[in-house]
C-alpha cells in the first residue's frame, strides 16, 4: 500500500494549510485514516483519525478548534485542514492506516501499518 501525503510548506502563524493524502493503490473509503506528526527532536504524535463513516478521533488535544479531518470519496482523498497554526506545529505530517480489523481510529500508533511518505508543514514569521 502507498499512502501520499501532500500540501505542507511554509506558513505564518495564524496561517492555514490543508494537506492531503490518497493511494493509488487503496480506496480509502474502507478504511480508517490516521493523521501524525513529529517536530524536531521529537516524537511521532497522533493529530486525528476518521473513521470509514467519517467519524473523527482526536489524538491530540492541542490541536482541538484548529485542526479538522474530512473525506472526499469521489477523489479517493482524506484532508487535514490546519487553522491557526503555531510554531509548536512545526512538523513533518504523515498519513497512515491500517488493515481492516473494526479497530476504526481506536488503535495505537504502532497498529498503523501503512505510512505515507510525510510532508513538512514549517510554522515561521
Amino acid at each position: 500500500v502507498q499512502l501520499q501525503a501532500s500540501g505542507g510548506g511554509l506558513v505564518q502563524p495564524g496561517g492555514s494549510l490543508t494537506l492531503s493524502c490518497t493511494a493509488s493503490d487503496l480506496t480509502l473509503d474502507y478504511y480508517a485514516i490516521g493523521w501524525f506528526r513529529q517536530g524536531p527532536g521529537k516524537e511521532r504524535e497522533g493529530v486525528l483519525c476518521i473513521t470509514s463513516n467519517g467519524r473523527s478521533t482526536y489524538y491530540l488535544d492541542s490541536v482541538k478548534g484548529r485542526f479538522t479531518i474530512s473525506r472526499d470519496k469521489a477523489k479517493n482523498m482524506v484532508y487535514l485542514l490546519l487553522n491557526s497554526l503555531k510554531p509548536d506545529d512545526t512538523a513533518v505530517y504523515y498519513c497512515a492506516t491500517a488493515p481492516l480489523d473494526g479497530l476504526g481510529c481506536a488503535r495505537s500508533r504502532s497498529s498503523f501499518d501503512w505510512w505515507g511518505q510525510g510532508t513538512l508543514v514549517t510554522v515561521s514569521s
